[in-house]
This record gives structure tokens, sequence and C-alpha cells, in this order.
């Protein structure tokens, strides 16, 4: 059974090399690594999705309901502003989840400022870089284990 799922929306296969001086150096492979690493020491199990078709991340996330996944850590890139599928999917399926976004969207372009999904998630992790998934992992994990 996996306990968390980690999804990343439109673009963050890139990492690494798209805008290095606002996403960072470290790859998606990179990050990836890290959690792994940390929910081996936590026992907990995880998985790694990511898709640059809104359609796929819910499939994913619907999947996830059936599947009794207990948390999700969801980077939506872009998908953050425009989707009201993502969001619908989120209050139908009503599994826990972390919004983290690398670089601090309310530092950047008006049009970034506006999610569709802060106010319907367990918490926002924003501008913390890479560092930020790792951040909304152990959060995901004192969640699980105090329900």
């Amino acid at each position: 059974m996996i306990d968390i799922l980690i999804i990343n929306g439109p673009n963050l296969n890139l990492l690494g090399t798209r805008e290095p001086e606002i996403y960072g150096k470290e790859s998606l492979g990179d990050v990836e690594n890290s959690l792994q690493n940390l929910a081996d020491k936590e026992n907990v199990s995880i998985k790694f999705m990511q898709s640059n078709a809104e359609h796929e991340i819910i499939d994913c996330i619907q999947a996830a309901n059936k599947d009794s996944i207990k948390f999700i850590i969801i980077n939506p890139g872009p998908l953050t502003h425009t989707s009201i599928a993502l969001r619908d999917t989120f209050l139908s399926t009503q599994i826990p989840f972390i919004e983290i976004h690398i670089s601090n969207i309310h530092k950047r372009e008006e049009f970034r400022k506006k999610s569709f999904l802060s106010d319907i998630s367990v918490g926002v992790i924003v501008g913390l870089g890479v560092n930020g998934y790792s951040y909304a992992f152990i959060q995901a994990i004192k969640h699980i284990r105090s329900n």
C-alpha cells in the first residue's frame, strides 16, 4: 500500500535545466531520490508521478482514492492558476494534500498569485526551493501518524 503520493505537474520534468535561477539546479530525479531516502528512514511507502497533461494528473488522483493513498504532496506547476478540474478532483476524493511551489509565487507575475488549490489544502509551501518537498513530506508523515 502507498502512503504518500508525490505529484509534479507540467514542466517539472525540466527541473535542473529550466530557469535554474528560479527553480535551482537539482533535477526531479534528485528530488525523488532525496524523498525516497526520507521515506526509507521513516518506514513510509511513497510513489512518484509527473505529467504535463492535466487529465493524467486527475486520473492519478482518482486512482489514489481507490488505492487508499493517505496523503498527496503536489506541485501543480501552472495548473495551480488555471485548473478548476484539479480543484474539483481534490474536493471529490477528499485526500488530504499539501500544495508546494519551488519559487515564491507571490513575488512573481500577478497571475501566479491566485491558486485554485490553496484554500482546500492542508497547507502550502512556497519559495523554499526543492527543500519544500522535504518539509511537506515531514508534515505529511505527521498528518498520517496523527490520524
